[in-house]
C-alpha cells in the first residue's frame, strides 16, 4: 500500500501538468477533498489532492476556516466507544492483531490527514501557517484544543533535533534571510541595516539559527552572541555604536543577549535548549579562549509583579517608590533578585517566563543589574533591570534536575544575598 502511494505521487510529479497537480478544476468542497485524500484515491493521487487542499485552504474566508477546523475536530476525531472495545480485547489477548487494532483506533483520523497533506514541496510551511490560524481560534473555540494537540504531536516529530540544521548568520548570509532576522528579532529591535551590521560583522559578534530542510529560508529560532572580556551588566554597552570591537581570540565570555523564536505556528515546540547547547559547543571549539557562558536577559514580568505588592508591608512601600522613580538603585536591584527567586506560580515555578526558560535549561541566576536597558521597552517591563543567567557546563544537568523535580532555583551567593538584603526604603509608620 505504501509502495503504491509513493509510485502514484512520483508519477504525478513527473507527468502531470502544474495546473493538474494543483487540481484547479476539482470542484469538490475542501472536506470532500480531505475525505478523498484519506481514501484509496489519496494513496494514488495523494500529491495532487494534498496540493489542492492546501490551495483551497488559503482561499477560505475566516468563517470557512472555522468550519474547516471544526470538521477536523469533530468528523476526524477518535471513536471513543471503538477505542474502549478494542482496548478491552487487547487487555484479554495481547497479540499483535489486537495491538494494531488498538493503535489504529486510538489515533484520530486528522493525524493521518495532516501527514498526507505534508507531501507537496512547501507543505510543511503551509501546515505551520495553518496552526497560526488555529491558535487564534482557541480562545473563542476551546474545544479545538483536541485538534491543536494533534498538530503539536506531529510538528514535534517533524521538527525534532535530527532534522534541524544549525547555521551561522553572517553579513554574507543571503539578504532574504537577513531581512527575516530583522523582522523576527523579538528582544532588542534592529533599527536598520547598519544596526544589523554591528551585530553580525565585527569579530566579537556571532549569530546562529536553526533551520529545517523543508523551510530552508525560514529561521526557526536564532540567538545573538557577544564575545566579551568580562560578564556585561548593560545591553546599552553591548549594543553601543561607539564600542571598540574585541578580537575574538581575546574574549573570555560568550554572552547570549537575544534569543528570538520566529515561527508562531511552532509555539509550544521548544528549540531554545537545543540551540544554546549546540552554540556553546560551536563556540567552545571555534573560540577556545571563552570559558564563561552567560546571558544578558530581560526581566519581563518584574514591573507587573511590583504592581501587585501593595499588600506586602515592606515590598509595597519599596514597590511604590520604584514605580514613582524614587527608590535607590540598591533597592531596585534587591527587589529584582527577590522577584526572580520568590515570585512563583501555583505550580511552584517562577512567574517570569525568561527565568523559567533558562532555569529549566540548567542555568543559575548569576547577577542582577540596574540601568542595564534604558530603552522604552526595558524601562516599561523592568525599570531598566536585567539579569545574567550563568551556564556552568559542569552544573547544568544537576541544576536542570533540581529545577524540574524540586522547583529549586539555582542562584549565586551574590543573588541570594541581594534577595535577603535589608532594604533602604522603610515602611511608613502609621498612627494607632
Amino acid at each position: 500500500m505504501q509502495r503504491n502511494w509513493f509510485l502514484g505521487d512520483l508519477l504525478a510529479q513527473l507527468f502531470d501538468r502544474p495546473d493538474q497537480i494543483r487540481g484547479k478544476d476539482d470542484d469538490r468542497s475542501i472536506t470532500e477533498l480531505c475525505e478523498a485524500l484519506l481514501s484509496a484515491e489519496g494513496e494514488v493521487s495523494g500529491f495532487k489532492l494534498a496540493s489542492t487542499v492546501l490551495d483551497r485552504y488559503r482561499s477560505l474566508s475566516d468563517e470557512d476556516r472555522v468550519s474547516f477546523f471544526q470538521y477536523l475536530n469533530e468528523e476526524l476525531d477518535i471513536d471513543a466507544e471503538q477505542v474502549a472495545n478494542v482496548a478491552g480485547q487487547y487487555a484479554k489477548n495481547r497479540n499483535i492483531d489486537a495491538f494494531n487494532a488498538l493503535s489504529a483506533a486510538a489515533e484520530p483520523r486528522r493525524q493521518e490527514l495532516l501527514r498526507r497533506l505534508n507531501q507537496p514541496t512547501g507543505a510543511t510551511q503551509d501546515l505551520v501557517a495553518m496552526r497560526v490560524d488555529l491558535l487564534k481560534l482557541l480562545k473563542t473555540h476551546p474545544d479545538l484544543r483536541r485538534t491543536d494537540f494533534d498538530f503539536v504531536h506531529l510538528l514535534r516529530s517533524w521538527f525534532n533535533r535530527g532534522f534541524l540544521v544549525l547555521k551561522q548568520i553572517s553579513w554574507d548570509t543571503p539578504a532574504r534571510i537577513l531581512d527575516k532576522i530583522v523582522a523576527y528579532e523579538a528582544v532588542h529591535q534592529i533599527s536598520d541595516l547598519e544596526d544589523l551590521r554591528r551585530r553580525l560583522y565585527p569579530p566579537d559578534r556571532r549569530c546562529f539559527a536553526f533551520f529545517h530542510p523543508s523551510m530552508p529560508d525560514e529561521p526557526l529560532i536564532f540567538v545573538e552572541v557577544a564575545l566579551t572580556g568580562t560578564v556585561p551588566g548593560s545591553i546599552d554597552d553591548v549594543l553601543s555604536e561607539e564600542r571598540d570591537p574585541l578580537e575574538a581570540s581575546l574574549a573570555k565570555v560568550a554572552v547570549f543577549y537575544s534569543i528570538s523564536n520566529c515561527q508562531k505556528g511552532l509555539a509550544g515546540i521548544s528549540f531554545g535548549n537545543l540551540l544554546i547547547k549546540q552554540v556553546v559547543a560551536e563556540l567552545a571549539r571555534d573560540v577556545p579562549s571563552v570559558q564563561t557562558f552567560v546571558t544578558l536577559s530581560p526581566i519581563p514580568g518584574f514591573t507587573r509583579w511590583l504592581e501587585t505588592q501593595n499588600d506586602h508591608e515592606v515590598h509595597g512601600q519599596v514597590a511604590n517608590a520604584i514605580l514613582a522613580g524614587a527608590a535607590p538603585s540598591e533597592d531596585l536591584r534587591a527587589m529584582a533578585a527577590r522577584y526572580l527567586l520568590t515570585a512563583k506560580r501555583e505550580d511552584g515555578v517562577p512567574v517570569d517566563p525568561v527565568a523559567r526558560f533558562h532555569l529549566g535549561n540548567g542555568a543559575e541566576v548569576h547577577d542582577v543589574h540596574t540601568n542595564a536597558d534604558t530603552s522604552r521597552n526595558g524601562m516599561a517591563q523592568s525599570y531598566g533591570t536585567m539579569v545574567n543567567y550563568l551556564y556552568d557546563l559542569k552544573l547544568t544537568e544537576q541544576n536542570h534536575e533540581d529545577f524540574v523535580v524540586h522547583s529549586r532555583i539555582a542562584a549565586s551567593r551574590l543573588v541570594q544575598s541581594l534577595a535577603s538584603a535589608e532594604l533602604i526604603t522603610k515602611p511608613k509608620e502609621t498612627s494607632a
